[in-house]
């Protein structure tokens, strides 16, 4: 009964942060059963306690963005639970800004453009199925989206500049030595801003090709910055401790980790917000009753050519080569 009660939303990366308060903003209205996609499913369920999440109202399942293949048992697990999906939240992200080399997926591409990226973007091809074949007429699929992926905005100016060059990296194969998209020398802080492009890259490109022919509404959006975040855990702890407070007193950019998930819950079931195509952003310098509102992204993200050459190229990177050719 519940399951056919209820509409059913996936967010990775639901065990801390903003996922986790997006998963307990949308249980919370009552209409709504979580699947909360992590890699510690201990922690999840720690952390859905320390909420007040009720226990019927969220089903922990485990998934690596890390690897392709955890990505891809995910979906297997995900369709053997019977149930329909109506949203998808892609908000996992990793961020290491302090190491000299770069780590590995078991596929031997750079961790932090599979994890951020790639794994997203399988994730998201594969699920357009469980999506198109729910019979809720108000299906959606959300990417996080972040002020740095953008340098024409105050937070994305600071450098290493985001930069996809043409995909020289991922048309060579993106396995050692190559490791960034563009396949220049390793650059950590770089590689995620550069991963966050191909996000919203992956919206408008999934907006594109198969919104008018399935109804499913792809958006991205920038809640604030949440300076408070397990995203920047593998930062210097001075920063950790600096961050929140310099975006509170001085940039006026930061946000709650429970209002950011308030804003996510809106993305994905308000009526207001049932246009596809679109980043919608609250700004980086916030007022506590800010309204949204819709945000041009940056040149690389809204560049076409860029676009089609992403999905062919990850496409090849992530096992599906029909998709390469669309």
């Amino acid at each position: 009964m519940e399951q056919t009660r209820k509409s059913t939303v996936i967010i990775t990366g639901a065990s801390s942060g903003v996922g986790l308060q997006a998963a307990k903003a949308l249980a919370d209205r009552g209409n709504w059963h979580v699947i909360m996609a992590c890699r510690d499913l201990v922690k999840a369920e720690k952390a859905a306690q320390s909420v007040g999440m009720p226990q019927n109202s969220y089903t922990l399942m485990h998934i690596d963005l890390g690897s392709l293949d955890s990505t891809r048992q995910f979906v297997n697990n995900f369709r053997a639970t019977g149930r329909t999906l109506e949203a998808l939240v892609c908000n996992a992200a990793i961020y290491m800004p302090l190491i000299k080399q770069p780590l590995r997926s078991p596929e031997g591409y750079e961790l932090t453009v599979t994890t951020n990226h790639l794994s997203h973007f399988l994730l998201c091809n594969l699920m357009l199925e469980d999506l198109q074949k729910s019979p809720a007429t108000d299906k959606r699929l959300v990417i996080l989206g972040t002020v740095t992926h953008n340098p024409d905005e105050l937070g994305g100016k600071i450098p290493p500049r985001p930069d996809l060059g043409n995909f020289e990296g991922f048309a060579a194969g993106f396995q050692d030595p190559i490791s960034m998209i563009d396949g220049k020398k390793f650059e950590p802080v770089k590689a995620y801003k550069d991963s966050k492009v191909c996000n919203v890259l992956t919206m408008r490109e999934l907006h594109r090709r198969y919104h008018e022919s399935t109804g499913i509404i792809f958006s991205s959006l920038y809640p604030g910055c949440v300076a408070t975040t397990a995203l920047f855990r593998n930062h210097y702890p001075l920063f950790q401790k600096l961050f929140p407070i310099f975006q509170q007193k001085i940039t006026g950019g930061f946000v709650s980790e429970e209002l950011s998930g308030q804003r996510v819950a809106m993305v994905v079931a308000d009526p207001e917000y049932k246009q596809s195509g679109i980043y919608w952003s609250w700004g980086n310098r916030q007022k506590k009753d800010r309204e949204s509102f819709v945000q041009r992204v940056s040149p690389q993200a809204r560049d076409n050519e860029k676009g089609e050459l992403m999905w062919k190229y990850s496409a090849q990177l992530v096992g599906l080569p029909e998709l390469a050719r669309v």
